[in-house]
């Protein structure tokens, strides 16, 4: 394990490149594929379709993410999901309200990619640039959505990788088009204790099962669910090679309600997620948009508290530069 004094950076870098397919964009490190972005996506109404990442994999190869487990077949890799706004579930499965309990209710929407407004590799990394809109079961249109991600290689002020690692940059400004107002909550808000999930929600391999949480607080496993802190870093082991990768998020401090709550899960499988609608629902007016920013760092190897906080800090940094 590495740890630096000095914060690593976001760096300009010829390693990056792309490929588009037509329904997906697939970004390559050195020739390797690190990341796939599926903005067309063919699935079943129930599994709420929205674009998502996936396969994400370290710069070494370890894959980090899993896609239709068979147990939420509408958890996709790393995606932006909402389960409860107003009526409407953009985040697949069944609904749970305090009327129903989860239940299938027919309200299953659907995050359609309507163009790229713009992919940029001028600056540091690959910026992409997305218009989408979401809508009901019904075919109605309920927010316009406009989003940025960016891909970019993390490097330590020296100019050595930071033990292979790079950073999704992740925005969304979400405005409400339906005509009417609503409040984007969560299982939790409706009365389930603990369930708080929805936002920018990453799925891991099974083999990631028990893996160890960190924070500025500590480590642990299933305490840090509903925690709060500007960071969160999550290690899991893969079968085969049996090396350990990392993943971790940071939140942009000018997030509404920012430090909001994580979702956190180690036990059962794993999984983290931001969770800004955790405990209290949030109104989503028209003419009144919501804009939410955080960086994912897909990292080689394990942390400890100095290489985690390197990590947070060199995705802070980023996000900063490219807000």
């Amino acid at each position: 394990m590495t740890t630096s004094a000095t914060a690593p950076s976001a760096v300009s870098t010829a390693r990056l490149s792309f490929q588009d397919d037509g329904s997906a964009l697939t970004f390559t490190a050195d020739g390797r594929p690190i990341a796939t972005y599926t903005y067309k996506p063919t699935d079943h109404q129930y599994e709420s379709p929205r674009p998502f990442f996936h396969p994400l994999t370290t710069l070494a190869g370890d894959e980090v993410t899993i896609s239709r487990p068979w147990d939420h077949v509408w958890h996709k890799g790393l995606s932006w999901a909402l389960p409860n706004v107003g009526r409407h579930n953009f985040w697949g499965g069944a609904t749970y309200t305090r009327a129903t309990e989860y239940a299938n209710l027919d309200n299953n929407g659907a995050m359609t990619h309507e163009s790229f407004t713009g992919i940029d590799q001028s600056g540091a990394g690959i910026t992409v640039s997305e218009s989408l809109t979401w809508t009901s079961l019904e075919g109605e249109p309920v927010i316009a959505e406009t989003r940025r991600f960016s891909v970019r290689l993390l490097e330590d002020g020296d100019g050595s990788d930071t033990a292979g690692a790079y950073a999704i940059l992740f925005e969304t400004r979400m405005s409400n088009i339906s005509g009417a107002d609503y409040q984007i909550g969560s299982p939790t808000t409706e009365g389930r204790d603990n369930a708080g999930y929805g936002g920018l929600f990453w799925r891991g391999p099974r083999s990631f099962t028990g893996g160890e949480f960190r924070s500025q607080d500590g480590a642990g496993t299933d305490e840090f669910m509903g925690s709060r802190s500007p960071w969160i870093a999550f290690t899991g082991k893969h079968d085969g090679t049996c090396r350990s990768s990392t993943i971790a998020f940071v939140e942009d401090p000018s997030n509404p309600g920012a430090p909001n709550q994580w979702f956190a899960r180690s036990s059962i499988f794993a999984c983290l997620g931001s969770a800004p609608f955790f405990s209290a629902e949030v109104p989503l007016r028209e003419g009144s948009p919501l804009t939410y920013r955080y960086a994912v760092v897909i990292a080689d190897g394990g942390v400890d508290t100095g290489r985690a906080a390197a990590l947070a800090a060199a995705a802070g940094a980023a996000l900063r530069s490219w807000r």
